[in-house]
């Protein structure tokens, strides 16, 4: 993603600065807090270990600004804690991204000094670092009641000008693991130290490259041979290497074991479908392709909201679209209360769950999770009711449609917009090839058509699985014919699809 522009804004008190970890790549492991940071900012600052796909999770009207690691401006660390102050004068919430934890090997430090010595407000967010979760991914226990009581992290890559440098003398000493951040370019260095200052050469070492990337790699060697294996394996950074623990043995179970499924639903709108997966025994990689953003104006729905108790229907048509709905409501300063009489319909069982989850009480769920579904359910009415219609601003026109024949009053307005990517930049897409794809989800004729745009003949050697047959005749205008389509549009009829194609193993 590109960045946004920067706009001035003038206030007279300083803003805020958050410091929030990203975690290791993929957006199902921010965490909650951090989400929510993305969500309110009103600026980004974030760094190149900040994959493209997780940055779509961040609100659409935060303005991006990406920063260098290497700078003229002398240190970078201190540089980028100039710029933070310079962000936070005009008054705005910022959030400072950074791969990982802020404070594991992040130079926070540096960038924290500029924002005290200013007097500005800060505050940091911890995420998942790359030690755990790497860890995690390779089944290798960092501590043991038995042989590792102790977890000490090391940086492989150290400052030249640094006074007190590691000591691997008395590193080596320590009966517990040893987890060797940014150091693949220099495992030669770090694993001869190591060596000469008496670790065991057998001392396994567990190497995680691109830990949660699509692109993930994950060998076992040992201290002896573990610059020459991870030089064989043609390894990327960043990796973590991890000292005294072996990978261990995940047997994968169910229907998609073995099977790497590309997710391709907007960042943050792909978790219960990535859940599902992994349930099932499959692994999931998610690499968004459209993204949410704000309607063009939000005129149409805050008038709508205005006028709610004056319809006999409010019926949504996804999950964003109650959300942006509820969004604009509570903005307003309204709750449930001031929907009156209006009764509520959802186009599917996830809508009405989040219907749930805001305290709006669904009145109709129609037994075809669809626009035809909904039709039917409202067939039997007599001409005369009024229906808001609240979804994406592109959409199939069959309810409106029916429903203005019936003789109903309709207002159609838009609570957000799909938007495709403009592209996926290189190493996304190298990741992706190098993954080993088995299976790519399609959830919406959006998303249809920007994965047939942004992935190309990629899309014929991959197995294909539609949630409805609306997508599916979205994907068969691109010439794309499904493996798989769900009997029922959930995230759970999807991976049945793809398991009875698939069978068991």
């Amino acid at each position: 993603m590109s960045a946004r522009t920067m706009t001035a804004r003038t206030d007279s008190r300083p803003g805020r600065v958050w410091f929030v970890g990203a975690g290791p790549g993929s957006w199902d492991l921010l965490t909650i807090r951090a989400a929510a940071c993305l969500q309110t900012a009103d600026l980004v600052v974030h760094d190149a270990l900040v994959p493209p796909w997780l940055r779509d999770a961040i609100a659409p009207t935060a303005e991006l600004v990406p920063v260098e690691r290497e700078t003229a401006d002398g240190d970078p660390g201190e540089a980028t804690g100039r710029l933070l102050v310079r962000l936070a004068a005009s008054g705005r919430t910022i959030v400072r991204l950074k791969g990982g934890d802020p404070a594991v090997f992040a130079r926070l430090a540096e960038e924290i000094q500029p924002l005290r010595d200013a007097g500005i407000a800060y505050e940091l967010v911890p995420g998942v670092t790359a030690a755990l979760a790497a860890a995690a991914a390779a089944a290798a226990p960092l501590t043991s009641r038995a042989t590792a009581s102790s977890l000490t992290l090391v940086t492989g890559h150290e400052a030249g000008d640094k006074p007190n440098a590691v000591d691997f003398r008395t590193i080596a000493s320590l009966p517990g693991t040893l987890a060797i951040y940014m150091g693949i370019e220099q495992m030669d260095r770090w694993s001869t130290a190591l060596l000469e200052a008496g670790k065991p050469a057998e001392t396994p070492v567990t190497i995680v490259s691109r830990c949660s990337w699509p692109d993930q790699r994950i060998i076992t060697s040992t201290l002896a041979r573990c610059a020459v294996d991870a030089a064989a394996a043609g390894l990327r950074p960043p990796a973590i290497a991890i000292v005294g623990a072996a990978a261990g043995s995940m047997q994968r179970t169910g229907p998609l074991a073995g099977r790497r499924v590309l997710v391709t639903r907007p960042a943050g709108q792909g978790e219960d479908l990535a859940t599902a997966i992994r349930g099932s025994g499959g692994e999931a990689i998610c690499v968004p392709v459209v993204r949410l953003d704000a309607p063009d104006s939000w005129q149409p729905l805050d008038d709508a909201i205005g006028a709610a108790g004056a319809y006999d229907w409010i019926v949504f048509s996804s999950v964003n679209g109650v959300r942006g709905f509820v969004a604009r409501l509570r903005a307003a300063g309204r709750d449930a209360r001031w929907l009156g009489t209006a009764r509520i319909a959802a186009i599917g069982s996830a809508t009405r769950r989040e219907l749930d989850a805001v305290g709006l009480a669904c009145d109709l769920v129609p037994d075809e999770f669809r626009s035809e579904g909904l039709a039917a359910a409202f067939a039997d009415l007599p001409a005369g009711g009024r229906f808001l219609l609240v979804r994406a601003d592109r959409g199939r026109d069959v309810l409106p449609t029916r429903l203005a024949a019936a003789g109903h009053h309709v207002v159609d307005v838009a609570a957000y917009t799909n938007r495709p990517l403009d592209e996926l930049d290189a190493a996304t897409l190298e990741a992706v090839d190098a993954a080993g794809i088995d299976w790519i989800t399609v959830t919406s004729p959006s998303i249809a058509a920007a994965a047939a745009r942004l992935f190309g003949d990629r899309m014929r050697r991959w197995r294909i699985a539609s949630i409805s047959p609306v997508t599916t005749a979205a994907l068969t205008s691109f010439g794309l014919e499904p493996a798989a389509e769900a009997q029922v549009a959930t995230v759970s009829g999807l991976v049945a699809a793809m398991a009875t194609v698939d069978g068991p193993r």
